[in-house]
């Protein structure tokens, strides 16, 4: 995989679904297994990444953009193979980038992403454009969910506009916060059913996120529950999840 990195766009309709932990967690997973992972903060203006990792970042996306500072300045290292691309938080003008600072935002992307294995997008939650133009950028597309129906109906809204404005016909479903995997997979059915009748989609299930307490502790140790929990259920299952993406 040296020089044709996957790129995955990690997404939600609704914010507050678990989309970031899932994220860095997953990062810090692939890494683990010899992969050689970058994860971007695609909340351009309202970033995450950094606070879930309790990084003191200096330097961010914006500067980028802003002031073409090469993307390989602003690189944050967490461990062996897991690298982080920070982004900016309470710069409103972020979330609505031009198309040309987009185009120069994807370019600069491209010269870098080719000595990683894997590229996680975690971006914005709903449908603003930053959120479009990651999901058209990448091969494969993650859209997290959780049981509660406005989830589930911010869900079908986000994967409605990709495939109407740029045929996106393929989504890797993950269903977060169940109390079972009964649960997940009866949140993953009721929504394949919905695709399937209006949009003639048929989506992957890439499996559930159970409730777990030790989600509630890494979030606020701000460190990765992989590390501070490694035998709790969520760990678990993110590594149940990463032997999927694996095989994208």
């Amino acid at each position: 995989m040296t020089n044709s990195p996957k790129i995955i766009c990690v997404s939600s309709g609704k914010g507050g679904v678990g989309k970031t932990s899932f994220s860095v967690n997953m990062a810090c997973c692939l890494a683990r297994q010899k992969q050689k992972v970058l994860l971007v903060d695609g909340d351009l203006g309202l970033a995450n990444v950094d606070v879930l990792l309790g990084l003191n970042v200096r330097h961010t996306l914006r500067e980028t953009i802003d002031e073409e500072r090469p993307l390989s300045s602003i690189l944050v290292e967490i461990e062996p193979g897991f690298k982080v691309l920070p982004a900016s938080s309470g710069v409103p003008e972020m979330a609505n980038i031009s198309y040309e600072e987009q185009a120069f935002l994807i370019n600069a992307l491209e010269n870098i992403i080719d000595r990683f294995d894997y590229v996680l997008v975690d971006s914005a939650a709903g449908i603003g454009d930053a959120v479009l133009w990651f999901n058209n950028w990448a091969d494969n597309n993650i859209i997290i969910l959780s049981p509660d129906p406005t989830a589930m109906t911010d869900a079908y809204a986000l994967i409605k506009v990709l495939f109407h404005r740029f045929g996106k016909n393929r989504f890797h479903l993950l269903i977060n916060n169940v109390k079972s995997k009964k649960e997940g997979r009866q949140v993953f059915n009721n929504m394949k059913n919905v695709l399937k009748k209006f949009l003639q989609i048929s989506p992957d299930y890439l499996g559930a996120m159970p409730q777990d307490s030790a989600v509630v502790r890494a979030i606020r140790s701000q460190k990765p529950f992989l590390e501070i929990s490694p035998d709790s259920r969520a760990s678990r299952a993110v590594m149940e999840i990463s032997s999927q993406i694996l095989l994208m």
